[in-house]
């Protein structure tokens, strides 16, 4: 017996009332769902969706694309952004963060190359309200560091709450 046929012997020992309950929850998770890919792929009043296609955009992937920041906390302040509209980081599919990654760590070789007085990095990502999200695209921050560029750096991005950042 296949799987269809034992699929087949299952839903005909069902009632009427009870396939067309599953048949409406059916289409309404297929409906709500396709609500939501629309809202995840929309890119009405997305600032990253609109830079996505232009020329701020120094670097990209089939997937993802690299844009420097437009409020940078240093020089060479780099956002690396997926092309597909998502919420945050954990939203992201696998080849997603995959190419992040690449994206992050060629622009990282790319910085130190360019600029001798970078020392070091922070890698950043804000994911929800309380975490500091203000954009609801998920966007990875390369922020290049420089010897003295803080009065003490011990910590680093433990600093978000200041009181923990020094252990």
């Amino acid at each position: 017996i296949s799987c269809n046929n034992v699929l087949i012997i299952y839903l005909s020992a069902l009632s009427a009332q009870t396939l067309n309950f599953f048949s409406y929850i059916y289409r309404y998770a297929a409906e709500a769902d396709s609500h939501i890919r629309a809202d995840m792929n929309s890119s009405n009043e997305c600032v990253f969706c609109e830079i996505a296609t232009t020329d701020r955009v120094i670097d990209q992937t089939d997937h993802c694309f690299v844009i420097r920041d437009a409020f940078p906390v240093t020089e060479g302040h780099t956002l690396i952004i997926p092309k597909r509209h998502v919420p945050d980081y954990f939203d992201l599919n696998s080849i997603e963060a995959s190419e992040i990654q690449h994206l992050l760590t060629k622009h990282k070789l790319q910085i130190e190359q360019s600029d001798k007085s970078v020392d070091g990095f922070n890698i950043g990502v804000n994911v929800g309200t309380t975490a500091g999200q203000t954009v609801f695209h998920v966007h990875v921050h390369l922020i290049p560091r420089r010897i003295g560029d803080v009065e003490n750096p011990k910590g680093g991005v433990r600093g978000v709450i200041p009181a923990k950042q020094q252990h």
